[in-house]
């Protein structure tokens, strides 16, 4: 768990490394500042409203615990040895066996199941699932995304300034100005800066797997579950929503996910399970 989140902070290092780099290079103190300052009111304003609006995106009502006593018994007992305060439930209609955390921290939770997941997995791999999702809501994966995506936002918006100033020549450098360097700049930097973001949302799937069983002291029903919701989200993928959220669920809800580890959203899921596997409680 450890190695993993020197890894996160490391990444974020990263994405905050290639930022100065594009500031330094081509922004200005000045443009810098303007375009973090935007970046970040518009993160801000994600980060307080992104619940509300995945909810709506993917038709999730709430559920409650007479619709589903088994559910909220499930998830109670999770949060009691997680010590967390109970999030909000809610069901998403479709038959892609999913789940997802989200919320700006454990006081603001929510929990969203779909009707595939509860109709697939058995109590003990529900309770796998479940304290993975209550796992991101104790990292506070929701903020460090969020931090992710604000930094990643101001790199894609100068690259976009780099494009711009090289298209119609305003680029100029110490040296007289070279718009071949500034439209690599352009070009490179977006890339490298998805990359990141990516590999911090694997990392933090890979810690939310390892403390969601050590909340349990059992790997092994999340290791089964993961199996079946990776076949059977091929058999039935997500009609609904958008892929820009993919990260936020258990796997990856869209048929046809990248072949390219770099531009995953998730860790393979046979590497999760071996993780889980070797885990020791």
């Amino acid at each position: 768990m450890i190695k993993n989140q020197i890894k996160t902070v490391l990444l974020l290092g990263g994405l905050t490394g290639v930022l100065l780099v594009i500031g330094y290079l081509f922004a200005g103190t000045t443009g810098l500042t303007v375009a973090i300052i935007f970046s970040l009111l518009m993160n801000l304003g994600t980060y307080w409203y992104s619940d509300k609006i995945v909810l709506m995106m993917y038709r999730a009502k709430p559920i409650s615990k007479d619709q589903a006593p088994d559910l909220h018994k499930i998830i109670e007992t999770i949060c009691k040895l997680a010590n967390l305060p109970k999030p909000k439930i809610y069901l998403i209609p479709t038959d892609n066996p999913n789940a997802f955390a989200t919320g700006r921290n454990p006081k603001h939770a929510a929990v969203a199941v779909t009707q595939g997941i509860l109709s697939l997995l058995s109590k003990k791999e529900l309770k796998g699932v479940l304290a993975h999702e209550m796992a991101h809501v104790k990292n506070r994966d929701i903020l460090i995304s969020t931090i992710a995506a604000t930094i990643a936002g101001v790199i894609s918006y100068l690259a976009f300034m780099a494009r711009f100033a090289a298209i119609f020549g305003g680029a100029r450098d110490r040296d007289g100005g070279n718009v071949f360097e500034l439209l690599a700049l352009a070009i490179l930097s977006p890339i490298i800066a998805m990359i990141i973001q990516l590999a911090i949302s694997r990392s933090r799937e890979y810690l939310a797997d390892e403390k969601g069983a050590r909340f349990i002291k059992d790997s092994k029903p999340l290791a089964n579950a993961l199996l079946k919701l990776e076949q059977a989200s091929k058999i039935h993928p997500m009609r609904i929503g958008s892929k820009a959220t993919s990260h936020m669920f258990i796997v990856n809800p869209f048929a046809g996910q990248s072949l390219v580890n770099l531009f995953s959203t998730h860790p393979a899921v046979s590497k999760r399970i071996e993780k889980l596997r070797k885990l020791t409680l």
